[in-house]
């Protein structure tokens, strides 16, 4: 697990969950994919809120 992505996602929660769009942003911030950001975000127990595209239900 990226320590770093891990720290910017625990940063961005809205009502302890992660916005969809800005797992997005994190995956390009840190040239990954936004499925690397979401397995991360699911490493630590954090859901992912209002996905615009059903990626993360």
């Amino acid at each position: 697990m990226n320590k770093a992505i891990e720290d910017e996602i625990r940063t961005s929660l809205v009502d302890g969950k992660l916005p969809c769009a800005v797992a997005f942003q994190i995956a390009k911030k840190h040239s990954v994919t936004p499925k690397q950001v979401g397995d991360t975000a699911n490493e630590i127990n954090i859901k992912i809120a209002s996905c615009q595209l059903g990626c993360f239900p």
